[in-house]
């Protein structure tokens, strides 16, 4: 029943020869998240907005932003103190900003530990970021230690646009053609406000408690409750993000005159930026998917466009969810933004044009180490379920130290029963495969043999930042790492990764000369 806001576009407060410079203020304040005659929600954000305003930077002129804490000392959720990072001598509301999909030095990547408070003598942080990297849809949102789940939930997040001129000369949908659509799922109690679940399904566990996975019934996209977009019948491009804590999305464009038919679409970038053509995806076989699928786990992106020239005004086409089999068990919500196609206000002058732009490649004769790295459940001591990378926590010794200016290869061997989704801070990776392994054999033995053939659907073939891993599955990629420094890599269902399913690594020096590709 509500038009979908549009986030604005945050201002620079001065330019410089060096930077563009930006301040954004994380609050907490009252939105309308729910339709009139709901009450309003106390949520945090950045500018009084959740989601925060979009920045919008251009490749290679770099940005510098000043991350000011003004929130209270009491948190919006209650604590779970037995996590590490949030024990009871932690100060409640911790912030530290992650610009995710960055290049950029440590010390503006908003590592967990760096947080900070509004009653600290210095409540802020001024991050540089260079944007020296492919055009492509990012996202900021808050990373501290023991509470990122939290936090992010109450609504600090928001996004963040690279551009250039080649982009620019493709002649993509853009303007008010060319639409952000930020997914998240939430709980929201009687009384309009926001609600966490804090009660473990483990007799033994303290309350409040970490859950295993967070799964909302209600979708926000850019912070408003199942929204409609008017359309024109002509192309739009979508930059979808899935900001949602755990829950994935596979979706689907459904005429509602044709509730069995889908709308082919054509996905035409991903997390790092551009494919090197456009994808068609949505096409269904028999009345089921087939072929490639627009998938976005959390905190995935996927860069889309719609043509809606076949449509005339009055007709309604909605984003639906078909949910993912291989990742937590989860209640589908099945319908996410409604799209009214009106009149037209004139030509469609854009295009989709049959190439975009190469896909940057490593070299993998360059390769100087490859690394398994295992996704593990464990039991903690009060007998939740604990996953972890390479049996390791937080604070044990680091075991990923790439040499400054080199490309590894790592295989995310996941051995739990659930899917995963992996980001690896720094670093823009290529997926290189996808392959089912036998995991009791390699729990007894460690050798890994695979039970199938290697999978990678064309949609997924670019730059990413995002990688899913279901169960039972080896997932390789390549990277190069060409910035010194300690970063982190983790699980995204951020409930994982407060719970010990994120570790440091560390770039050496070392290394030669720097290859991107």
């Amino acid at each position: 029943v509500d038009p979908l806001p549009i986030p604005a576009v945050l201002k620079p407060k001065g330019n410089s020869v060096n930077a563009a410079s930006y301040q954004a203020t994380m609050t907490e304040f009252q939105q309308q998240l729910l339709p009139a005659g709901f009450p309003a929600t106390t949520v945090w954000g950045y500018e009084r907005s959740f989601p925060g305003p979009t920045i919008e930077a251009r490749r290679d002129k770099p940005v510098a932003v000043k991350w000011i804490n003004e929130l209270p000392q009491q948190h919006l959720f209650p604590i779970d103190t037995t996590l590490h990072g949030s024990e009871p001598w932690q100060p409640q509301v911790r912030t530290v900003v992650h610009l995710h999909g960055a290049h950029t030095k440590p010390q503006f990547d908003g590592y967990p530990e760096d947080w900070y408070t509004s009653n600290q003598r210095k409540n802020f942080a001024v991050f540089n970021y260079k944007n020296d990297q492919e055009p492509a849809s990012l996202w900021y949102h808050d990373h501290a230690v023991g509470n990122t789940r939290l936090n992010v939930y109450a609504g600090l997040a928001g996004l963040y646009t690279i551009r250039d001129d080649v982009e620019d000369a493709l002649n993509l949908p853009s303007g008010a053609y060319e639409v952000p659509l930020l997914i998240q799922d939430r709980i929201f109690t009687g009384e309009g406000d926001l609600f966490y679940p804090y009660v473990s399904d483990v007799e033994t566990a303290p309350c409040p408690s970490v859950i295993p996975v967070f799964v909302g019934d209600t979708i926000l996209v850019n912070g408003k409750s199942w929204p409609y977009l008017e359309v024109e019948p002509r192309k739009y491009r979508f930059r979808v993000v899935n900001g949602s804590n755990s829950r994935p999305y596979r979706l689907r464009l459904v005429p509602d005159a044709a509730p069995d038919t889908s709308l082919p679409f054509h996905q035409i970038g991903t997390d790092g930026g551009l494919l090197d053509k456009p994808v068609p995806v949505g096409k269904l076989v028999d009345g089921e998917p087939a072929g490639p699928q627009v998938t976005v786990a959390p905190a995935e992106r996927a860069d889309i466009v719609v043509d809606f020239s076949s449509f005339t005004p009055g007709d309604v086409i909605t984003m639906r969810n078909l949910g993912i089999t291989d990742f937590p068990s989860t209640e589908t919500v099945t319908f996410l933004i409604q799209f009214r196609v009106v009149e037209s206000s004139g030509p469609d002058t854009s295009v989709l044009p049959a190439a975009l732009r190469p896909v940057p490649r490593l070299d993998q004769a360059r390769v100087v180490k490859e690394r398994n790295i295992t996704l593990d459940v464990v039991q903690d001591e009060y007998l939740r379920p604990k996953f972890l990378l390479g049996n390791a926590r937080w604070m044990d010794p680091i075991t990923e130290d790439p040499r400054l200016n080199t490309t590894e290869i790592w295989n995310f061997i996941n051995t739990t029963p659930n899917g995963h989704p992996m980001h690896v801070h720094l670093v823009t990776f290529e997926v290189l495969s996808r392959r089912n392994f036998d995991v009791e054999h390699f729990n007894n033995t460690g050798e890994i043999i695979f039970t199938g053939p290697e999978r990678l659907p064309p949609n997924e073939n670019g730059r990413r930042d995002m990688v899913r891993v279901p169960p039972g599955t080896v997932v390789k990629i390549i990277a190069h790492f060409d910035i010194p420094g300690r970063f982190v890599y983790h699980c995204h269902f951020l409930d994982h990764e407060d719970h010990e399913m994120m570790r440091p690594f560390e770039v050496v020096p070392g290394g030669g000369k720097s290859a991107k590709s």
